[in-house]
């Protein structure tokens, strides 16, 4: 777990909080208000000597200092210095009592401060809930939720989880059990067990809990959670967990999250930037750093503006974008996180499976039936095209031509037009040939698009890529791979060419050749490979990343990039992210997140084929259809956690393609 107490915000040396009264007062006397003086002087000192200059304050001019701020200031900006000013367990208090009493119930922010606060926060969020409301928080919280989203609410509100550094030895492995047989064992989930165990027991405790469970249940708790559970209690055990990992990295997510996109979630962003600038703030900067593509100051200085931007900043401390090595506690949380993607055995699971009581020649005469006429009857195709595998729509293909005479392929596209055309007739192909479609439309006409061939290549195993190409070859009489050549370059055409070969090695991890392919360092009385890389030319750097990137089995390479973090202070991404450019930067990037989360890696591709001003429709229906008889319920699910929308949501604002709900994306 990474440690607290480093924060970006401490006691400011030589403190008189009769002086910084008297500037705070200057600042706002008279016609406008210096707002670089009044943030400068908020954001130079600690919550508790904040709390002393507003006695002082009060001392010195008989006035109230917040009361004087929000008549001063106006906006985000305004929000944001008086929540500074309010003693931490206030601001706790008012931001629960915002989130129930206002329309509707602000469940995300009830999971953020309840699953986040140790037992003193929580302990002084209630007494300054009731100071500051005259009101019992507990009975305010269930008053406004519902079932065990409620109840766990409660059990966080006692404060009452064993103190860090409690853990009972000899309940590890039985509380992995009971979580085990609560959930992943039986039909149905005891609820209660989740609640009673995640609720008391200690991060450090839960921390082994979770391993041992990793150990029998062959998956992850969070993974076990996603499946058994749903709504808003899913959502906040989930955050439950996220905490017991790391508190910096579930804070670096929600920051995340409430940036990205359109609009800033500014409550969210003010709430946390508040809250964590005197706890570990450097530590959600480089979880944040090693997460995304870009520091939290940068992401905070392009999505904020003005004096709100400027206060934002100097509570975030300083831009890691060129720092080179993690701090060591983020380092140790890299490495875990690779682990865990080492030791956790993912159940795919696809959306579309083969319909029951499935007769081919009944679909291929109502195929034909909804074909016939004046008009089509759209409806028809999609329900039974959307609603049976492809091995079965196959079966209806030759049904359609032994019966009827006719080409179900020809018809279709006469019938059918623009996206819904592409993507029925995508869902009549055979995988094979959809994928060797795919790759020639990303190769053909003016320009490549390289995105498409890197996602298709680093998802696909052996056999799909060997079936690719012999349909390539069969439908287009060339080799895909003559055809990379001819339509790449360089470097990147070798990664390309490298993935079309089909030969990346199966099975499990080497665990003595991953300690060569890391290449570990002196210290550790080994030469390594991949370490040294980083202090050569880039050029020898990519050729030694793609050998090994390339052709080692995505167990093995999470077991190198595990002892990668170790032996070299570094993560694998940030390396390819600092050290790489262009298309072959994306392609090893590519080839990275498949092997930690490929699921989460489609679902992020999803998600840029549909966040920018005009929807990407080719990549959407290449990832829907390739992806409903593999994994595209693991996509959802991902996308649901990271995006805070469903798929279901998203594509249905952005596309006006009915036939998308019937992949089961809901």
């Amino acid at each position: 777990l990474i440690k607290p107490g480093t924060g970006t915000v401490t006691d400011a040396p030589d403190f008189d909080a009769s002086a910084d009264a008297e500037t705070l007062y200057n600042a706002m006397k008279g016609i406008g208000s210096d707002k670089e003086a009044i943030l400068d002087l908020v954001t130079g000192r600690s919550n508790a000597q904040r709390q002393e200059i507003v006695q002082a304050y009060k001392s010195s001019y008989g006035k109230d200092l917040i009361d004087d701020l929000k008549y001063e200031l106006t906006g985000h900006f305004e929000r944001l210095i008086v929540s500074l000013m309010r003693p931490q367990a206030y601001h706790d208090a008012k931001e629960i009592h915002d989130a129930i009493k206002g329309a509707g119930t602000d469940e995300k922010c009830l999971i953020e401060v309840l699953a986040s606060r140790n037992n003193q926060q929580i302990h002084d969020l209630v007494e300054a809930y009731k100071d500051a409301y005259d009101s019992d928080i507990e009975e305010d919280v269930t008053g406004e939720t519902s079932g065990h989203f409620k109840k766990m609410l409660v059990v966080l509100l006692q404060g009452t989880r064993d103190e860090p550094g409690v853990v009972h030895t000899d309940l590890i492995e039985e509380d992995a059990q009971v979580l085990f047989a609560a959930g992943e064992e039986q039909w149905g989930t005891e609820e209660s067990i989740f609640i009673m165990l995640l609720g008391n027991r200690s991060f450090d405790h839960l921390q082994m809990v979770f391993d041992k469970y990793q150990e029998i249940a062959e998956t992850s708790i969070e993974d076990s959670i996603k499946s058994e559970l749903s709504g808003d209690f899913e959502n906040l055990m989930l955050a439950v967990v996220q905490c017991i990992r790391s508190v910096p990295m579930y804070f670096a997510k929600r920051l995340y999250k409430s940036m990205k996109g359109l609009g800033t979630q500014d409550n969210t962003l003010i709430r946390i930037m508040i809250c964590r600038s005197e706890i570990d703030m450097l530590d959600i900067r480089e979880c944040f750093r090693m997460s995304y593509e870009k520091s939290l100051y940068n992401m905070i200085k392009e999505d904020t503006s003005g004096d709100y931007k400027r206060t934002l900043l100097a509570l975030c401390g300083g831009d890691d974008d060129l720092a080179g090595e993690f701090f060591p506690e983020a380092a140790q949380l890299a490495y875990k996180m690779w682990e865990t993607s080492a030791m956790t055995k993912v159940q795919l699971r696809p959306t579309i499976r083969p319909a029951s009581d499935f007769d081919p020649a009944e679909d291929a005469q109502n195929l034909r039936k909804a074909m016939k006429g004046f008009g089509t009857d759209e409806d028809v195709i999609i329900d039974i095209v959307a609603n049976r595998s492809n091995e079965q729509r196959q079966e209806i293909r030759q049904a359609f031509k032994s019966i009827l005479g006719r080409d179900l392929m020809k018809d279709l596209k006469s019938e059918l037009s623009k996206n819904l055309e592409r993507l029925i007739i995508g869902l009549m192909l055979t995988p094979a040939e959809f994928d060797a479609k795919m790759m020639r439309k990303a190769m053909e006409g003016a320009g490549t698009d390289e995105h498409a061939l890197i996602e298709i290549l680093v998802t696909r195993s052996n056999e799909e890529i060997h079936a690719m190409n012999a349909a390539y070859e069969d439908g287009y009489k060339k080799s895909m791979e003559d055809a990379i050549q001819s339509d790449t370059s360089g470097r990147f055409s070798q990664i390309l060419t490298s993935l079309v070969q089909g030969a990346r090695e199966q099975g499990p991890a080497d665990w003595d050749r991953a300690l060569v392919d890391a290449q570990v360092s002196t210290s550790c009385n080994m030469t390594l490979e991949l370490a040294d890389a980083c202090n050569e030319d880039s050029d020898d750097m990519e050729i030694k990343f793609m050998s090994i990137l390339c052709t080692r089995s995505f167990p093995h390479l999470r077991r190198v990039f595990q002892e990668f973090v170790r032996c070299s202070n570094k993560d694998i991404e940030q390396i390819i992210k600092n050290e790489m450019s262009g298309d072959v930067k994306q392609a090893m990037y590519g080839i990275v997140r498949s092997v930690k989360n490929q699921p989460n890696y489609i679902a992020e591709r999803l998600y840029k084929a549909m966040k920018c001003i005009g929807t990407d429709d080719r990549a959407l229906i290449r990832i829907m259809v390739s992806r409903s008889e593999v994994d595209l319920f693991n996509v959802r699910k991902e996308f649901k956690e990271t995006h805070d929308c469903s798929l279901h949501e998203f594509i249905q604002v952005e596309t006006m393609v009915v036939s998308f709900h019937i992949l089961r994306v809901e």
